[in-house]
């Protein structure tokens, strides 16, 4: 299963952005998301950003991800 986060775009060079991301700051790939500007959110996946979202959408998938149960290392695979 694969699993896209969503992430603020603060700054573009070039086809690189750097990204907000769940507290951190990482570098994205925007190169398939050419429409994309600073302050905009994308859903990033393995380095790429993807998509353009909305925040409100940004922050359901937050909100969604917070309520999930933390994994445990006890729990039977």
């Amino acid at each position: 299963m694969c699993l896209a986060i969503p992430a603020k775009i603060e700054s573009i060079h070039e086809s690189w952005g750097t990204v907000a991301l769940a507290g951190s700051r990482t570098r994205a790939n925007l190169m398939l998301v050419p429409e994309a500007r600073v302050g905009d959110w994308v859903l990033v996946h393995a380095g790429f950003a993807i998509t353009v979202i909305q925040a409100k959408d940004a922050r359901q998938t937050y909100e969604l991800l917070a309520q999930m149960d933390p994994p445990d290392a006890e729990r039977p695979k």
